[in-house]
């Protein structure tokens, strides 16, 4: 039973991994949801399924088999970590989507690599309010 789940968890991790090597950012956050999620299974298979009983020990009780407790919380303790980077992940691509019509790394780094406008080119003037704040300031350091 280990070595199928271990089967499967590399299984998980190639399809991750080539999911991760993707142009589209979709599937590059849903490539590192897989592989997450194949992470964990490793974790959980490396901690061995051999035990029987449930680790639960009693004031009077104590199984004679139990199973390892510890990986079990540790993938607990991660899916819950890996669900809220994916909720994330998720509001970033829509926040990239959103913003610049596209999700595409190739076009994403194309956008965000054009200069800033400059303030004449825009038509932004310094209100007198902030050119006399920074004059109070320029006093202050002297």
């Amino acid at each position: 039973m280990e070595w199928l789940a271990a089967l499967t968890a590399g299984g998980l991790a190639g399809i991750g991994m080539w999911l991760l090597l993707d142009r589209n950012l979709i599937r590059v956050v849903l490539g590192v949801a897989i592989l997450g999620n194949a992470i964990n299974l490793g974790v959980l298979a490396s901690g061995r399924f051999a035990g029987s009983e449930a680790a639960f020990v009693t004031a009077t009780t104590v199984p004679a088999d139990p199973a390892n407790a510890l990986p079990q919380a540790l993938v607990l303790t991660a899916i819950v970590i890996g669900f809220g980077l994916f909720a994330f992940a998720l509001a970033v691509l829509k926040s990239v989507r959103e913003s610049h019509g596209v999700t595409t790394t190739d076009r994403v780094t194309e956008i965000t690599e054009e200069p800033a406008p400059d303030i004449e080119e825009v038509g932004l003037q310094i209100h007198q309010d902030d050119a006399d704040h920074h004059h109070d300031a320029e006093e202050v350091r002297q």
